[in-house]
Formats: C-alpha cells, sequence, structure tokens
C-alpha cells in the first residue's frame, strides 16, 4: 500500500506551507482582535490566484482539479497559519463543489469561474437555522414559487463569511406537506439580491477573525433558474455535502493542533527547570508522544476519507470517523500544549491562547462530535434489525 501524496499533491502542500508561513502568520494575531481585514481579503486574492478557491472544481470551470487528498493537505498548511482563513477557503471550496455537482450548465459556467478566480472573495453555505442545526430537516425558510420567480422568506444562522460573500448557496422548504426532510430545495441567491440582508457578527470565543452572521431573507425574490438540481431533493444534496465538509474540518483541526504541538515542542527545548531542559523529563516526553501519535493518526483517518471520496468511492462513515477523531485529537493536543507551557501558554503573547480557541469549535460545527458518532453507528448497525 503507498501512503506518499503525488508530486502534484506534495506541490500544492508545500505552496500552502510557505504560503501560511510567510503570508498568515504574521496576521493571524491582528485578525483575531478584528483587524487585519485589508490584509486578510488580500490574502483569499491571493489564494485564488495561487487555485485553492477551486482545489477540487474541473479545469474546464476555472478549478485546479487536484482532488480531495490535495485539499484537506492545503487546509490543513493553511490552518497551521491562520485558523479563520483556513475555514473561509474550506467553506468557499465546498460551496463550489455543491455548484459542480447539482448545478446546471448555466451556474456552473456563470459562477464558478468567479470563485475560483477571486472575483468573488467568498462563498456561503446558508442551512443551520436557530431551530435547525443538528436536524437541518426542521428548517422552516420557505421558498414560494410565483409564476418564473421564488419568494424567499427566513432566516439562517451562523454562516461563515456572510460579511463578505459574494454568492450563497440557500436551503428552504419548498413542499410543506411533504415527509421530514423531503420537500427541500436548494438555491444560488447573490449577495447584491433585494430581500437578503446580512445580521449582526458573532462575537465568538475563536475564528474570530472569520465573521459568522445570521442571513435573513424578506421576501427576496430570485429567479427560477436560481433552483439547484431538482426541487425538493436539496436535503440529500446538503447531506452529501456535509459530509465532504467534514473532511476539511477534520483537515483544519489538524493543522491547528499540529501547530500547537510544534510551538509547544520548541518550547521544551528551550526552558530549563531544576537544572536541566525540561524536554528531559519524562513525563512532558510521553504526552508529546502521545499527542504525535494521535494528530498522525488523525491525519491517516483523514487521507482514508479524502481517497475514497475522490475514487467516487461511499466515503460519509470514513469522514466522520476522521472528523470525530481528528477534532477531538487536535482539541487535546492544544490543551496539552498549553499545559506543557504553563503560565506562558495562557499569555496572549503566546499564539497557543489563540489556537486553543480557534480548534474549540472544531468539535461543533460541520455536526457535532455527537452527531458524527450517531452517523457511525448508524452506519455500522445498518441491516440489523
Amino acid at each position: 500500500m503507498d501512503l506518499s501524496l503525488s508530486q502534484e499533491q506534495l506541490m500544492i502542500q508545500d505552496t500552502a506551507r510557505q504560503f501560511a508561513q510567510s503570508e498568515l502568520v504574521a496576521n493571524a494575531a491582528a485578525l483575531d482582535q478584528h483587524q487585519g481585514r485589508e490584509t486578510f481579503f488580500a490574502n483569499l486574492n491571493k489564494l485564488a490566484h495561487l487555485g485553492f478557491m477551486g482545489l477540487n472544481v474541473k479545469a474546464q470551470y476555472g478549478g485546479t482539479e487536484a482532488g480531495v487528498v490535495a485539499f484537506s493537505c492545503a487546509v490543513t498548511e493553511l490552518a497551521k497559519g491562520c485558523a479563520s482563513t483556513a475555514v473561509t477557503v474550506s467553506v468557499t471550496n465546498m460551496v463550489a463543489e455543491v455548484i459542480q455537482a447539482v448545478g446546471s450548465d448555466a451556474q456552473k459556467n456563470n459562477y464558478l469561474g468567479k470563485i475560483c478566480n477571486g472575483e468573488y472573495l467568498a462563498a456561503g453555505f446558508c442551512l443551520t437555522e436557530g431551530g435547525a442545526g443538528s436536524d437541518p430537516s426542521a428548517m422552516r425558510t420557505r421558498a414560494v414559487k410565483k409564476g418564473d420567480q421564488w419568494v424567499l422568506n427566513g432566516s439562517k444562522v451562523f454562516i461563515t463569511s456572510a460579511e463578505y460573500a459574494n454568492l450563497f448557496i440557500v436551503w428552504a422548504v419548498t413542499d410543506p406537506d411533504a415527509p421530514r426532510g423531503k420537500g427541500i430545495s436548494c438555491f444560488l441567491v447573490e449577495a447584491n439580491t433585494p430581500g437578503l440582508n446580512i445580521g449582526k457578527r458573532e462575537e465568538k470565543m475563536g475564528q474570530r477573525g472569520s465573521a459568522t452572521n445570521i442571513v435573513n431573507f424578506e421576501d427576496c425574490i430570485i429567479p427560477a433558474s436560481a433552483l439547484m438540481g431538482q426541487e425538493g431533493q436539496g436535503f440529500k444534496v446538503a447531506v452529501g455535502e456535509l459530509a465532504g465538509g467534514r473532511i476539511g474540518v477534520g483537515s483544519l483541526a489538524l493543522g491547528i493542533g499540529q501547530a500547537a504541538m510544534d510551538y509547544a515542542k520548541d518550547y521544551l527545548g528551550e526552558r530549563e527547570q531544576f537544572g536541566k531542559k525540561i524536554a528531559q523529563f519524562q513525563g512532558l516526553q510521553w504526552m508529546l508522544a502521545d499527542r504525535y501519535t494521535e494528530l498522525e493518526a488523525a491525519r491517516l483517518l483523514l487521507m482514508q476519507a479524502a481517497h475514497n471520496k475522490e475514487q467516487g468511492l461511499d466515503f460519509g462513515r470514513s469522514a466522520s470517523m476522521a472528523k470525530l477523531f481528528a477534532t477531538e485529537k487536535a482539541n487535546d493536543a492544544c490543551y496539552s500544549a498549553l499545559q506543557m507551557m504553563g503560565g506562558v501558554g495562557y499569555s496572549q503573547e503566546c499564539p497557543l491562547e489563540r489556537l486553543a480557541r480557534d480548534v474549540r469549535v472544531t468539535s461543533i460545527y460541520e455536526g457535532t462530535s455527537e452527531i458524527q458518532r450517531v452517523i457511525i453507528a448508524r452506519d455500522l448497525l445498518k441491516g440489523i434489525n
């Protein structure tokens, strides 16, 4: 079994690593304090020109066509430099993949190039609602057909990049009488559409540089051509794409965890107590060994899930396993790194304080760890009465 990356995958990984270190690290702390927004936007544009906004999009639509494994590697490296930038890249890629998968030829030709080349700074994924988080089938946003138009009404919450996204994929109920999860459709809505209003920005614990907002639809009129895929089949699309999104979130968490442990490891080689380097203490050595072993296992789970998706194989269970393990172990890595560094790591002058806050949400969004366990168990018990 060959687990090595191809030359193209290595090149993308290395490019992402270099960009993270040369462009993202310097702005990450400022971005966390709601500063450095112009640099953040400039970096998103640069990443688009480097091909990172359409990593799994076909070249005919302006994408890199590098595949899911390359996407996972890229997000991991970007997250080492700035989690807020990495999540923006991950979600924008996810939106592009949905359009490629179920969009019409006109929709693909009209929007994918703009996402991939940076004309659109970012894209938003409008699924979650206040009463429909872990259970998106409970959504209440409505889309009513009127002639050759649809009228959207409702609210979406926790929408990544909403303030600066140019395009949104929006899920709404089109048949309220259909069985639960059946009468839902998805639409493409441009940011400047009348009736689409961006609400307040959430003040979050971590990933503060990435805007997260309420998105309101108040008699928002969109053309019939905005419908993506078949009417009433949108929930199936959402479930399928969330599985792919879990590879992105797991990869992001892995990068944060690796960055935290690398920082702590360097500190262990510098700090002295009781007349010797603290790296010589066995308790810290074992902690270091355990966390790096867990992160490597997370990486392999992510590579397996990414490979399965790339090969067109069933990847739902493997993506949930990878997301569950990677996010939980990345959280452990950040808190172990803080413990290794003591009071120094707790200070805002040290990036570990930010990394520990940034990593926490990864075991919540794109399906909580508890939901991942439900998905995994259901798949394992399939066919058993």
